[in-house]
């Protein structure tokens, strides 16, 4: 199980960070079992270089574009920062082909809006940050837009909520490719219990 995490300028912490602990996680444990896939986690950015996230964290991604080769799962995140990449060819192109390649794609946050503006979403039920739900319908065609939902597995495709939601839905990837015993022992590794105090 090849994984790679996207990263831009721009890009929310959180919608990338914690997708990535879970499932380095899920490698870790995966390591030390005998029954479990073996998972390759690995970040890409589309050119070489560091990366300045929304919150002023700078990154340097593993991999470029050119040089990522085969993946079979990719989480894009949101972020002011897909702003920019909206009608942007190249960025289409490329989450076409990684479709077409039979890649699942996982979107957090408004890197739904980058999977709407690629017609990838269109005729689909999908998520996004609550602030973003009416861009994301006005961005595809016939886009069942789930207000409710933390996160939406349309087999392929799957869309997280805003930012914490991206935990939930790497989870939920967890259970759907290693099983349910696996995702619960990773929430406890990451003593992921939400209890908000406010």
């Amino acid at each position: 199980m090849r994984i790679a995490v996207y990263l831009f300028d721009g890009a929310e912490e959180l919608d990338w960070a914690g997708p990535y602990e879970i499932l380095g996680v899920w490698r870790q444990l995966a390591e030390q079992a005998d029954d479990a896939p073996t998972v390759d986690l690995v970040t890409v950015a589309r050119q070489a270089g560091p990366v300045t996230c929304a919150k002023g964290l700078r990154v340097l991604p593993d991999r470029t574009w050119e040089d990522l080769g085969p993946i079979d799962l990719l989480i894009y995140p949101g972020g002011v920062g897909t702003r920019a990449h909206l009608g942007d060819e190249s960025v289409r192109t490329w989450l076409r082909d990684l479709r077409a390649s039979d890649t699942l794609l996982v979107s957090v946050c408004t890197g739904a809006l980058v999977f709407a503006d690629a017609g990838l979403l269109d005729g689909r039920p999908a998520t996004t940050h609550w602030g973003s739900l009416d861009r994301l319908a006005e961005l595809g065609r016939d886009i069942e837009v789930r207000r409710e939902d933390r996160f939406v597995d349309d087999g392929d495709i799957v869309t997280a909520a805003g930012v914490s939601a991206g935990i939930d839905a790497a989870l939920h990837l967890v259970a759907r490719l290693d099983g349910v015993d696996r995702a619960r022992e990773v929430r406890r590794f990451v003593q992921y219990d939400p209890e908000p105090p406010v």
